[in-house]
């Protein structure tokens, strides 16, 4: 029988591999927890109404909004902190993948937006009367958010390929077990994807100047901030289509990790987002008219929803045939 070639120290190219991959989830676990640090203070500082950069944000909605924000900073940490270290592999998995999924819809899109969204939500607040303390607290914000938006997905791909290698790697197609729900998969990724399209049309529609669906009176206050959200929701609907269809057809891609992030990503995001702007609708700028605004809040929501579900219904039949499971 062949054996496993050792180094130096006494260990195979499997455990040298693992114990890389460990240190890369601690370093990437502990990172995560020290950028998100900054922004879980300044939250719970704006709970109280400590250093509030507008009357506004003093309201009794506004702190309750910001003590949840906390509560999600302190599941971040945790989340890094499960990442980085042993026993998180013991933790059951929907406590870990549920917000996982939340935060990284939220984070990545932000990520990507945050070079531009941070200077014109800081313009955006002064002009509103926020005080110039104001600017630092933002500064702080945008940074925790960047670095938690680095570190943590970087951390979580470590954990996973430690504990479900079948979420990320090999390729899209894989064979069929008994009890499948491959056609079920199909049926509602196609109807999912109609409405992503759908729904990233009417918002990419409205980003480049659209005005269908703009009260009038509102068109010249349009500012940066509102544009890219926008713009950033519509094309991460398009990407959740794409990926929905290329998981549940098993075309297009032989690699089943793009086509699984861009799914997972944007179903998060289309869901986090938009519950945040149905529970506190006055708490961004909206120049569409109410209904319209409804009804693709409630659209985002319920789309992201379905996503997941058709996500979760993917990666157990895959999990089954790649373990071979009956």
């Amino acid at each position: 029988m062949p054996r496993l070639e050792r180094n130096k120290d006494n260990r195979t190219p499997i455990e040298r591999s693992a114990s890389r991959l460990m240190k890369m989830r601690r370093i990437c676990g502990y990172g995560a927890a020290v950028a998100v640090t900054p922004y879980l203070l300044i939250k719970i500082a704006w709970t109280f109404g400590l250093f509030i950069p507008t009357e506004q944000m003093g309201d009794n909605s506004w702190r309750a909004i910001n003590a949840a924000t906390v509560v999600v900073a302190a599941v971040g940490i945790l989340l890094a902190m499960a990442f980085s270290r042993p026993w998180g592999e013991r933790l059951p998995a929907w406590l870990v993948a549920l917000p996982v999924w939340f935060g990284t819809g939220l984070l990545v899109p932000m990520l990507l937006l945050a070079p531009v969204l941070g200077p014109a939500a800081m313009t955006r607040d002064k002009e509103a009367g926020a005080t110039d303390f104001w600017a630092y607290e933002q500064i702080f914000v945008m940074v925790s958010l960047v670095g938690v938006g680095i570190f943590l997905p970087l951390a979580l791909v470590g954990y996973a390929k430690s504990r479900w290698p079948e979420a990320l790697g090999g390729p899209t197609d894989y064979a069929e077990l008994p009890g499948h729900t491959r056609q079920l998969q199909i049926t509602l990724a196609r109807l999912v994807a109609v409405c992503c399209i759908l729904l990233g049309v009417i918002k990419v529609f409205w980003a480049v100047g659209g005005t269908l669906g703009i009260v009038p009176d509102m068109l010249d206050d349009r500012d940066v901030w509102w544009h890219l959200l926008t713009l950033s929701t519509g094309v991460w609907a398009f990407a959740g289509a794409w990926g929905l269809l290329v998981l549940t057809s098993r075309r297009r891609s032989r690699r089943f990790l793009p086509s699984m992030a861009a799914a997972w990503i944007s179903s998060g995001m289309l869901f986090s987002y938009n519950l945040f702007s149905a529970i506190h609708p006055d708490s961004q700028y909206s120049p569409e008219y109410p209904l319209a605004r409804v009804l693709t809040t409630e659209a985002g929501i319920v789309l992201g929803v379905m996503m997941g579900m058709i996500i979760l219904l993917v990666l157990h039949d895959r999990r089954r045939a790649l373990r071979g499971e009956s």
